[in-house]
């Protein structure tokens, strides 16, 4: 069975808040442009990680989280942080991100990254994916034309 790529795109616009004293986008504030991938792709797939726990107490930590870093980026530039579902069978949510920017010449890779967040329901660790996410795969994944 054939499945659908997923993938969202958001802009971010770099803040002076976010720069080091070199006026590049300090390292760590990358995973923030992740989980701004991250927003940005439930809001278009209708995937909410506070429905998820409101409605069926599931809480989804991040239990990885890698960035690679290829070129940087600097205070007011814009960029567009693409973020991929990546698909799997394990009670696992995995995303894959590249940021980029758009120049004269065409898109600049940035930054490459991927997370992965689990399932826990009281305190303990769901092995099995529950209901609504198998639902929400099934639905978004397998989803016609």
């Amino acid at each position: 069975m054939e499945t659908n790529l997923l993938v969202a795109r958001t802009e971010i616009k770099v803040r002076f808040c976010e720069v080091d004293a070199m006026g590049i986008v300090w390292h760590g504030n990358y995973l923030k442009f992740f989980e701004d991938g991250r927003d940005a792709f439930g809001k278009e797939f209708d995937l909410d990680f506070v429905e998820l726990y409101s409605s069926q107490g599931y809480l989804t930590p991040l239990v990885t989280a890698n960035c690679d870093y290829k070129r940087p980026l600097r205070l007011q530039e814009k960029a567009i942080v693409e973020t991929t579902f990546v698909p799997t069978e394990a009670a696992k949510i995995i995303f894959d991100y590249k940021i980029y920017r758009d120049t004269s010449r065409g898109r600049e890779l940035l930054t490459t990254g991927k997370t992965i967040q689990v399932f826990l329901k009281d305190g303990e660790l769901s092995i099995t994916n529950p209901d609504c996410y198998q639902q929400w795969k099934e639905k978004w994944l397998y989803k016609k034309g």
